[in-house]
This record gives structure tokens, C-alpha cells and sequence, in this order.
């Protein structure tokens, strides 16, 4: 992990702003937060719908529609961020928050271009959450929304999501290598547990067992 791990927020944006400079180390800290944050919320996404059979039941056999709903939100939530966070970095004359803000902010040759090769397989990885942003969840394509023949939304699997939120850490990681030395596995802010999922499936399970007793007593 980088210091971000041991240090708050603020004491890391300082370390990394005296180490990259203010405009740069603040652009960083804050990409830094916003994926440490993407990931905790995939993980949360993950631990009630993405690990077994048994927690889909469970959640369907309690509230089904108001878990789809926060299945779905969630979901597109991760998509949405995922596009914003790989915009152009200026569009219609405004400055953007991306990922693709970070080569054209230091002189370094050699670190710009190591950066520019990460940036091409985000892109790539990212592709899928352009296309569902722009013709589903903040555009509405017309030919989609009425189910007439058009190119079918791209694939959107776990998958894709993990596979774009690593290509995310490995441009950021290139640039903590060379400035601080240490990189970040920002995977471990997703794991199981982490995001607290599981206290919820808990609670739920007691009270499914709890309300099964009941009726039991009542026979």
C-alpha cells in the first residue's frame, strides 16, 4: 500500500503534493480517493449479488424488488463513475476531472509516455461504460429504449468492472512508483467484508430465521 494506508486523506495529499507539486499531487489525491471509494462501493456491489446463490435467495425471499433497485443503482452507479473518470481531460472549452488529465500535467518524457501506455489499456477496458453512459444511463437512445433493431448495449459484466478499475490503479500506481516509491492494491478496500455487506445478509438471515421459529410456534 502507498502511505495513504496509514495517513488520513489530508496527511497524504500534503506528502503528495510536497512530492509532485500542488496542481499535480492535488489532481492525483483526489483520482487516488475516488478510486480508493469506487472500489469500497464495487465491493459492496459484489458481496450481496456477485458471491453465491444462497445471498440472491436470500435477499429475493426478503425484499427482492427494493434489492433490485439497489442492484441496479449500484451497478450503473460504478458505470457512470467509470466514464466520468476517463472523460477527455477538457471538453467544450471546460477543464475535466479524468484520468486522462494526468500526462499533460508534468515535463517528465519518460513518465508521460509510461503513463500514455496505461491510459490506452484503460481506455480500452473502459470502453463498455462510455457506451452504456451515452446511450442508457445519461443519454436515452431512442432505438434502444423502444427495443428496435440497434446495436445491442457493450458487454458489462464483474468482469469488465475489475478489469477497468485495475487499469485505473495501474496508472496511478506508475505514477506513486515514481514519485513516492510505493504503489497501492486498491483491491483490498473491495474485498469481501470490507464494505460491511455482510453485516446486512446477517441481520437478514436472523430475521428470516426468526420469523420461521415464529410460525413454527404458532403451528
Amino acid at each position: 500500500m502507498t502511505q495513504s494506508n496509514s495517513l488520513t486523506a489530508d496527511e497524504s495529499r500534503s506528502e503528495n503534493i510536497a512530492k509532485m507539486g500542488t496542481d499535480f499531487g492535488e489532481v492525483y489525491s483526489a483520482l487516488w480517493q475516488q478510486l480508493a471509494w469506487l472500489h469500497r462501493k464495487w465491493g459492496h456491489y459484489v458481496e450481496l449479488f456477485g458471491t453465491s446463490p444462497d445471498r440472491i435467495a436470500l435477499l429475493n425471499d426478503t425484499a427482492p424488488n427494493s434489492f433490485r433497485t439497489v442492484q441496479d443503482s449500484l451497478r450503473e452507479d460504478v458505470f457512470l463513475n467509470i466514464a466520468r473518470l476517463t472523460d477527455s481531460p477538457k471538453t467544450a472549452g471546460k477543464e475535466k476531472f479524468s484520468f486522462k488529465r494526468l500526462p499533460i500535467m508534468f515535463a517528465d518524457t519518460e513518465l508521460r509516455n509510461e503513463v500514455e501506455e496505461k491510459l490506452a489499456v484503460l481506455e480500452m477496458a473502459t470502453d463498455f461504460s462510455r457506451d452504456w453512459r451515452n446511450r442508457k444511463l445519461a443519454h436515452g437512445d431512442l432505438a434502444l429504449a423502444l427495443s428496435r433493431v440497434t446495436a445491442p448495449l457493450a458487454p458489462a459484466s464483474r468482469a469488465h468492472v475489475n478489469e477497468a478499475l485495475h487499469a485505473m490503479g495501474q496508472v496511478l500506481n506508475t505514477i506513486s512508483l515514481h514519485f513516492l516509491g510505493s504503489s497501492t492494491i486498491f483491491e483490498f478496500s473491495g474485498k469481501s467484508g470490507a464494505s460491511g455487506a455482510g453485516s446486512l445478509l446477517h441481520y437478514l438471515l436472523a430475521g428470516k430465521e426468526a420469523k420461521r421459529q415464529r410460525r413454527d410456534r404458532l403451528r
